[in-house]
This record gives structure tokens, sequence and C-alpha cells, in this order.
């Protein structure tokens, strides 16, 4: 059951969307989460000095060199790389709730040009998916368990599905969107919900933004995917004078026609 600080209109109005946000490459401090020209602290000290990391970002760097592209499935897919964060500055003894949400970066629709290997802007962009968010499995814990390992939303899937009813993110196919990460401070005060905008801070991190896909368009992208999952080695081969890719990826050449993971 969720805490009752998360089934109030906090999850259900503009806050999350038009809250206090910094957004900087890899690590984003919160030294006040004050609004611009504040000269008070407007957020509960429980959240007032999270500060977030963004683990593998060389990686995440690599894919938004080349455009990143994330696939969505009827049945939902993950992500790849998986969006990964490590907290400090938390209060050890507070319990807070993890999320992510996924945001339209603009108001158009996209289609990949083969000629010149770039992304064109298509039209405007189609009716916006129902807005959901992925509650981390884990929350709520204290802050001492958040901080002390990373923390991974490797559970997390998306889909092009608009009927979908088993959680996952829905995105609409060949959109741009930015992940966004909330870290919710769990108000045992009675009448915590008075002040929800206090309890909360976003997070969003530029390179991890990418254009939703049902089949991969770039296939660099392949290359690096392959060649940077894990998952994926059964696909790789060891030659790797043969990458064409931008940056370089781990040792092992990518082999693009494999079916992308």
């Amino acid at each position: 059951m969720l805490p009752p600080l998360l089934s109030s209109p906090l999850l259900s109005s503009p806050l999350l969307s038009s809250g206090p946000q910094l957004s900087q490459s890899c690590e984003l401090a919160l030294p006040c989460c004050a609004e611009e020209g504040s000269l008070t602290c407007s957020k509960a000290p429980q959240v007032s000095g999270v500060r977030v990391q963004l683990e593998m970002c060389a990686l995440w760097q690599q894919f938004d060199q080349l455009g990143t592209e994330m696939i969505v499935t009827k049945a939902g897919r993950r992500m790849f790389p998986t969006f990964q964060v490590r907290i400090s500055g938390m209060d050890p003894a507070a319990e807070y709730v993890l999320l992510m949400d996924f945001i339209p970066v603009d108001d158009k629709r996209y289609r990949y040009a083969f000629h010149n290997s770039s992304w064109l802007v298509a039209g405007r962009a189609d009716v916006a998916a129902p807005g959901r968010m992925h509650f981390h499995p884990d929350s709520p814990a204290r802050g001492a368990q958040w901080m002390k390992q990373t923390v991974s939303f490797d559970a997390l899937k998306l889909t092009n599905n608009l009927l979908d009813d088993n959680g996952h993110m829905i995105l609409n196919s060949m959109h741009r969107y930015q992940p966004r990460f909330h870290v919710v401070y769990v108000d045992p005060a009675p009448n915590s919900h008075l002040h929800a905008h206090r309890n909360f801070c976003s997070f969003s991190f530029p390179e991890t933004r990418f254009i939703a896909v049902t089949a991969y368009q770039n296939h660099r992208i392949t290359q690096l995917k392959i060649a940077s999952n894990p998952f994926a080695k059964g696909f790789r081969t060891t030659d790797p004078q043969d990458w064409t890719g931008g940056p370089s990826p781990p040792a092992g050449r990518a082999v693009w026609t494999a079916p992308p993971l």
C-alpha cells in the first residue's frame, strides 16, 4: 500500500512537472531546491540536500552523441542503458519513495532519414500518451538503505500500448522523451498533504534523452547496444577493427544486423 503522501494530490497535480528541477550532466546538486530568487529554502530539510549521480554516465554520453533510441513494444521492453543512480544527502532515518516518469522533450514527431543518417521533424506530436509514474519496487525505504548502493530501475519497461494494464510506461513511437527521477520524503505528519510540494525534488540528466522507436533506425545505435550490453554477447565477434560507429565501444565487434535487445 502506498504511503498517505503518495496517494495525495501530489502525484495527480502539476507539482512534479512544475516544481523546482535542476539539470546538469552526470551529477545534480540540490543545495536548497528553492525557487529562483528565493532567499529561503522552500523544501523540507529531508530533501533539500539530496544529491544524485547518474551511473554509467560515459556510456549514456556515447549513446547521446549518436542520438539514443529506446525500443517500445506492446508487451513492454526494458531500457538499455538501464537508468541507475547513486544518491547522497538523504536523512538516513527518514523514509523516501523513489519514482520515475517520462516527459516529451518537445511537441514534434520525428522520422529517420537514412540517406544522411539523421533525425528530421515529421510534423506535430501525436496526442500525448497517458501520464504514468514508475515506483521503485523497494519504496518506501529509509535514506540509509537508498544511499548504501546503486539504485537501479531495471524493472521499468516501455510500451506503446495505450491500453496497457501492466503498469508499463506508455510512450509514443518516434517522439523524444526526457526521463525524470523524483525523490519523495514520506512525511509522517498528519497534515503532510498541506505542504506536499516541500517534500520532493526532481532530477533530469540531458544525456538520457531518447527517441522511442519500434525498431532501431540508426545502425550505429544497434552496434553500440550490442557491443555494450552484457546480455548481447552472443551477437559479438572479436574483431574491433570492423567497428564503424562513433565513440569506440567495449572490446568486440558489434554485429548490427543481429536482433536488437
